[in-house]
């Protein structure tokens, strides 16, 4: 299968968040695997996140620009997770003065890139991709519901900007969502700012791409890729998710040190299915408030658990976020575990002990818990997290909702009691199961996922410098 002899050098330009990035570089894996010719795009504090894909394929190149900058970004940051989500309209507002660099490279090479797959926040690379003659193809390491979403709300902004609540009567099943549950990049749109006017033609110019790529599969997301085909005029929509099942250059970070060996110990006096795994990604802290009613909860709940909650600063503890109380851990000794700094999530989600993930639902959570077939108990913060609860709970049928919103503090006896009735749910251990044969079913040969991915690695591999 390999065509790198044939010189077809691709250009991959990741966007600097830990959600966005791991996808991506799995997406490259698979590339590298076909025999493509990879340079990847990244500025130098984003380097050392290449780490395992390049150890495991030496020939990837990379290109290195300093990153230019932002007024409203202090200096040094060039990664979401040293901002948060406010840091990203002026990242991409930054990144986008990096044109004329790319522009430069791509002229001084003998076997210039013949295409270019970029992060979906990144849509102003397309006019680049344009100028240089070769096609832009959108890498969605998101599900196909938020995008038609995204697609509706560029269209239609000024007819939303006044409404309370939103219904999406375009789109099928018409999903509607109280107007702050919508995703970020709309709530925060500045007319006339010139930092916001690249996010918003970036969005807008994603629908003139060559061709996009999802890290999603039918059977969770057939109704809104097929609306995106209509929408887009074209078949060149690839489903090839989820990513992490085809294999990627590994991304579990270490996990054999004695206290994650404990962790697995423990798992392995369980029974099957017993236990709630609770995490809220990369980038959520909770609130002092929030802590103690979720470690309350748990404790009401009569259900075994691990807690992943991370360490806080000081400065973190001043601004009010919480850590675990004092004696909870003591408390629910034997029955609960808390892991505090960073867990082997994929892992944990897949030992036979693991029935449910109480998650604030980021899509790429949202594909490690189907994967892994647990139930998952939802509890959306920001982002792109309310959309995937909507298509979980209220159009899959497949997990429940115990609490939503950032600042939201949930009543600690009834999420107990959620928490209980969920893991007890024959129904939705049921369904988890379904949904997670039918990711496996996708990527398999003759499977919705591995066929695109096919089509993708054929519609690359004919183009030519």
């Amino acid at each position: 299968m390999s065509s790198s002899k044939n010189g077809v050098h691709i250009l991959i330009f990741p966007y600097p968040a830990h959600g966005h990035i791991l996808a991506l570089l799995d997406l490259t894996h698979q590339l590298l695997l076909h025999g493509f010719k990879i340079t990847i795009l990244v500025t130098p504090k984003n380097v050392p996140i290449l780490d395992p894909l390049i150890s495991t394929n030496p020939s990837v190149q990379t290109l290195v620009f300093p990153f230019p900058g932002h007024p409203s970004l202090p200096a040094g940051v060039e990664n979401v997770k040293d901002v948060g989500n406010s840091g990203n309209a002026p990242i991409i507002a930054g990144l986008s003065k990096l044109r004329g660099p790319i522009l430069e490279w791509f002229k001084a090479q003998s076997n210039p890139p013949v295409a270019i797959v970029y992060d979906f926040f990144l849509g102003w690379t397309l006019d680049l991709a344009q100028e240089v003659g070769v096609p832009g193809i959108v890498f969605y390491g998101v599900g196909a519901l938020l995008i038609s979403i995204l697609v509706d709300v560029w269209k239609n902004l000024w007819a939303y900007k006044g409404l309370g609540f939103v219904e999406f009567n375009g789109l099928p099943k018409s999903p509607r969502f109280v107007r702050e549950y919508l995703p970020s990049v709309f709530l925060k749109f500045k007319e006339d700012d010139p930092t916001w006017e690249i996010v918003r033609n970036g969005f807008i110019a994603n629908g003139r791409s060559f061709g996009s790529i999802f890290n999603t599969f039918e059977a969770l997301d057939s109704e809104y890729l097929g609306f995106l085909k209509k929408e887009m005029g074209h078949e060149r929509v690839y489903s090839i998710g989820p990513i992490n099942l085809v294999g990627g250059p590994g991304r579990t970070g270490k996990y054999d040190d004695g206290a994650n060996e404990k962790v697995f110990s423990w798992l392995n006096e369980c029974p099957n299915e017993s236990v709630l795994y609770v995490a809220f990604g990369s980038q959520k802290l909770l609130t002092k408030a929030q802590m103690e009613a979720l470690t309350i909860g748990l404790e009401n709940s009569g259900v075994r658990f691990i807690l992943v909650a991370k360490q806080l600063t000081a400065q973190q503890e001043e601004q009010g976020f919480g850590s675990v109380p004092k004696g909870f851990e003591e408390r629910v000794s034997g029955r609960g575990l808390v892991i505090k700094g960073w867990a082997p999530q994929v892992e944990i989600l897949g030992h036979r002990a693991v029935g449910g993930f109480l998650s604030h639902c980021g899509w790429n959570s949202v594909l490690e818990a189907i994967v892994a077939g647990v139930v998952i108990l939802g509890w959306p913060m920001e982002a792109d997290q309310f959309i995937n609860t909507w298509l979980l709970v209220d159009n899959m049928k497949t997990s429940v909702r115990v609490c939503e919103g950032s600042d939201s503090v949930p009543d600690p006896i009834e999420l107990g009691r959620k928490i209980n009735e969920a893991m007890s749910n024959d129904l939705f251990k049921k369904r988890a199961k379904k949904m997670r044969d039918e990711a496996f079913e996708a990527v398999k040969i003759g499977g919705s996922s591995k066929r695109d991915l096919d089509s993708l690695v054929r519609e690359l591999a004919q183009l030519r410098s």
